[in-house]
């Protein structure tokens, strides 16, 4: 019998019951038995031995409890249509998994907060360029440099920060990620605001029209229009592939 069901931690289970074989074996048991003790050359003599077979496998259900197991229910792998796209859902869910095992790992209070937020920061990232496929290009070197090398440093500290040792090459080490980290979560944050470089662009031409129109039919002073005018725009620096250029 399998149940379907969901543990706390909202992942898909299944309940499976393993029947207890012992009421069968009990009953085998009780036939040979009553084969030996007594004999088996009429009816009645089948039906007493069928009874007493039944009695016992009765008594050995009782005592004998079924044994539950939960298993989880794999998920089913998430298509889109787009293999590119699969892969960079795939690919950043993994990622998310490894740093919160990551966080879990490491006891530095500073560092887990800043992993925390690379945490958020990445989750943002993917659910955005899922829900716009047409972005996908300008996290191309985020998906191939900058995560998993953040990874690898994370990796890499919590290793030695487990060896209960100070030395030249751990502490050092352990330092330069520590020092790190700041620069990793602003080059995260600029990652995702980068994505949202189009949208202020149009959000832009739509504020500079709309005031162009409220000052044209004189619903708006035309000094809000110059001063609107005269401030400069600026678009954070893009690389090759269309995403920002980080430095880590």
């Amino acid at each position: 019998m399998i149940d379907q069901g969901l543990e706390a931690t909202g992942l898909k289970t299944k309940t499976i019951v393993h029947k207890s074989a012992a009421p069968i074996y009990a009953a085998a048991v009780t036939w040979v038995l009553y084969a030996l003790l007594f004999p088996l050359y009429q009816v009645g003599h089948f039906l007493l031995a069928a009874a007493a077979a039944a009695v016992v496998a009765l008594i050995a259900r009782i005592f004998c409890k079924d044994v539950t197991e939960e298993v989880e229910i794999p998920e089913e792998p998430v298509t889109t249509g787009n293999p590119e796209l699969d892969k960079m859902i795939a690919d950043g869910n993994g990622a998310i998994q490894t740093m919160r095992a990551l966080n879990d790992s490491i006891q530095d209070e500073t560092i887990s907060a800043q992993i925390d937020r690379l945490e958020e920061v990445s989750s943002r990232i993917f659910q955005y360029v899922k829900d716009n496929p047409a972005k996908l290009p300008q996290i191309r070197k985020f998906m191939s440099y900058y995560l998993p090398t953040t990874i690898k440093l994370l990796t890499a500290y919590d290793q030695m920060s487990r060896q209960g040792v100070s030395g030249e090459n751990i502490t050092g080490t352990m330092e330069k990620v520590e020092g790190m980290m700041s620069s990793i979560v602003q080059a995260f944050e600029k990652q995702l605001d980068s994505l949202f470089g189009d949208e202020a662009m149009d959000i832009s031409t739509d504020i500079t029209v709309l005031e162009n129109m409220m000052v044209r039919e004189g619903l708006a002073a035309d000094d809000l229009h110059r001063t609107a005018q005269s401030e400069p725009q600026t678009q954070p620096p893009q690389d090759a592939d269309g995403g920002i250029t980080l430095e880590l």
